[in-house]
């Protein structure tokens, strides 16, 4: 199997041989012009190293930040939206609500579709999907033509209480195929059948405005891979911790989102599981961003909401609202490509802005000019500029340096290496911010857990990011600067369905819901199966969104097992009440004590096949001692300085192999960087485990001196 993942600064690539779990990994520069190209370049290279013939593949799985590049950049298609009469300002409404009430000058994202692109027409849909008004066909033929004649390539179709009747919807949809077939219409009826038309249109709006983007790149993308050999179908990511066709991701693409920070979770789980770790953070840094996940007892955190484009990356409603599955997870402008900068008021700030690939950091050498905190890496010592990627890929230490000291050593009266340790540091703090902030909403105790690390940055910072947090123990995958891709390979297939019925839970007829969750479980279930799945492995899971009446938001009630047909209603009420007791003390720590529970959207999770194992790395150990017999000074901050550190070749490490820090141990895609005084080891899995001493006395004072 082999996973690519697509980032914004590298694409990476992890091949798993399914019989032995023996892994191969692979990075090389993503290229923005044209994602494709990187990744094709990154596979024949792979094949060249390994011997792999693309027709022996049994899958290739791939993630891609295609989809919120082109959100956030706004490079989606011209889009049109169609709305009820009288709806027409749904987008520019929004929540009626400001995310900072005290910030006079706060942004919100300008919508997808301008009011000019936007048209209503005649049609009106009771709150139960009974239909008041039929739809006007003239209205609706005037609005696809007036749209059509303003330069559309796609419609986005948001009608009231869809959710519940898509018949309306659907008209619509037929009209524009048979009538004018050259525009891409998305009905909200199969993209987002939820309660809540702003989040609906919204939702809606996204997936129209980058399908044809997504489509023609994954079509390209699967001709080209065909003419190496591959046999098998191209399969996708998608942001719920599953994959799915190439096919299914093309139509619906707004779900693949958060395709590789959702792969990278996926792998932090399963190496949770492996080891037997109950609670953990998955830490990803890569070149553009930083990501953290719970993992609660080997599963990631999930929630049934996301917010893209935001323009404050802390608050909630400052973005664009979609309704999809996804893996629950915070995500920041913190990578290896973030740029440093010395601002208006003389304040050193990195991030969020990235060189990502093009021009990259200084030490690229291929046209970048400012400082990043890679540059900031390579002066400290935490990188070999003569070993990276392996020594594919040579780095410039002086350019590094050199920018270093112009744009922030100069204007702040710092030596080069303190201006370094500054960048460092900075970022440090703020992915420390990010991550008491994620946890503190989640009421979770990070001392609890167990940093499971991973991306070709996060290993170099992980160190001084647990002991501010207070983690001491931190878990390096093999293959951890490719993890994502290594999440790609042991993925299955998934497939989320919503429907949204709202009812008192003393008036519901659960008959009637047992009906509805068995046809959304007959059509998950055809999707799976027609995705390559054998009826017998798939499983299902059910569930329910429920509050108190007259409370705004709902929490997920995990519902299988109970028997909603044939069952005494009094009794399901009852086991319903119960969970939902259960999950709303879980969240807020008390329960209202009221009976009055209402159900709004009913899910359901179907999954299919078991994932594959990574137990071992491709070059197997050799010896105990692993050093390489080389060493290198590395910076740890004003009060410790440099230290002299052996340098080890995590491919040629045992298991069993034990140590205290300072130490690097390199890999090809990253290097773990190990503490003064911190223990190590290599587990049975070849992961390697880092505990940090109880009173790290030789870089706490570093931070305040920083």
């Amino acid at each position: 199997m082999l996973g690519v993942d697509i980032g914004g600064t590298f694409t990476d690539f992890a091949l798993l041989e399914t019989g032995t779990g023996t892994l191969a990994t692979g990075k090389c520069l993503t290229t923005p012009d044209d994602p494709s190209r990187g990744f094709l370049e990154g596979l024949r290279e792979l094949c060249a190293r390994t011997g792999l013939k693309c027709e022996a593949l049994e899958r290739l799985s791939h993630a891609t930040t295609l989809v919120t590049n082109a959100i956030i950049e706004r490079k989606g298609c011209r889009t049109g939206l169609i709305l009820t009469a009288g709806f027409g300002d749904v987008l520019l409404m929004g929540r009626e609500s400001r995310y900072d009430h005290y910030d006079f000058k706060f942004e919100r994202p300008e919508p997808l579709v301008p009011r000019h692109l936007t048209r209503e027409v005649k049609e009106r849909l009771s709150w139960d999907g009974r239909v008041l008004e039929p739809l006007d066909a003239d209205s609706v033929r005037e609005a696809l033509r007036t749209l059509a004649a303003a330069g559309v390539d796609a419609i986005a179709v948001c009608l009231l209480h869809a959710y519940r009747n898509p018949v309306h919807e659907q008209a619509v949809k037929a009209l524009a195929a048979g009538e004018f077939p050259e525009l891409d219409c998305t009905i909200s009826s199969d993209v987002a059948p939820e309660i809540r038309e702003y989040e609906r249109a919204s939702t809606t709006v996204c997936n129209a405005y980058v399908r044809p983007l997504v489509r023609d790149y994954l079509a390209v993308l699967d001709r080209q891979l065909s003419t190496m050999g591959l046999r098998r179908p191209l399969q996708v990511m998608l942001s719920n911790g599953g994959i799915t066709s190439a096919e299914v991701a093309s139509t619906v693409p707004i779900q693949i989102i958060e395709s590789g920070p959702a792969a990278g979770a996926l792998a932090a789980a399963y190496f949770a599981r492996t080891v037997g770790v109950e609670r953990a953070l998955a830490f990803d840094m890569g070149g553009t961003t930083a990501k953290l996940c719970y993992i609660d007892h080997g599963q990631p955190a999930h929630a049934n909401w996301f917010e893209a484009a935001r323009a404050r990356r802390f608050k909630r409603g400052s973005g664009l609202p979609l309704l999809i599955p996804v893996v629950e997870l915070m995500e920041i402008g913190a990578g290896g490509g973030s740029i440093a900068e010395v601002d208006h008021l003389g304040l050193l700030k990195v991030g969020p802005h990235s060189a990502g690939a093009s021009p990259g950091p200084a030490a690229y050498a291929l046209g970048g000019v400012r400082p990043t905190v890679t540059d900031a890496d390579v002066v400290l010592g935490y990188i070999d500029p003569e070993r990276f990627l392996g020594g594919d890929m040579a780095l410039d230490a002086s350019a590094a340096a050199r920018a270093i000291a112009e744009h922030v050593g100069g204007p702040l009266g710092l030596d080069t290496i303190g201006a370094a340790w500054g960048i460092f540091s900075i970022v440090n703090e703020t992915m420390v911010a990010a991550a008491r902030r994620y946890t503190a909403e989640r009421a979770i105790d990070v001392r609890d857990c167990t940093l499971i690390t991973f991306g070709g940055a996060a290993p170099l910072h992980a160190w001084q990011v647990a002991r501010i947090l207070g983690v001491r123990d931190i878990l390096y995958p093999m293959g951890a600067g490719v993890t994502s891709a290594v999440g790609l390979c042991i993925a299955t297939p998934v497939v989320n369905i919503s429907r949204t019925c709202t009812g008192s839970l003393e008036q519901l007829d659960f008959a009637s819901m047992a009906d509805m969750l068995e046809e959304m479980e007959a059509r998950a279930r055809a999707m799976l199966i027609s995705a390559g799945a054998t009826e017998n492995e798939i499983a299902f899971q059910r569930s329910v969104d429920v509050r108190y009446k007259g409370q705004g938001y709902e929490i997920e009630v995990p519902i299988s097992g109970i028997g909603l047909r044939g069952s005494d209603a009094a009794s399901v009420r009852a086991e319903v009440a119960k969970r939902f007791s259960e999950q709303y003390e879980r969240a807020y720590g008390r329960v209202l004590g009221r009976a009055d529970l209402e159900a709004i959207t009913w899910r359901v999770r179907a999954e299919a096949g078991q994932e594959a194992k990574a137990a071992s790395p491709a070059v197997r150990p050799a010896s105990a001692d692993a050093a390489s017999g080389r060493r290198r000074r590395i910076y740890f901050g004003p009060r410790v300085g440099f230290e002299d550190a052996p340098v080890y070749d995590r491919y040629s490490m045992a298991s069993g192999s034990i140590g205290v820090g300072p130490a690097l141990m390199q890999e090809r895609e990253t290097t773990v960087v190990v503490p003064p005084h911190a223990q190590w080891r290599v587990d049975e899995h070849m992961n390697l485990r880092v505990r940090l001493p109880d009173d790290d006395t030789s870089t706490q004072a570093a931070d305040a001196n920083a």
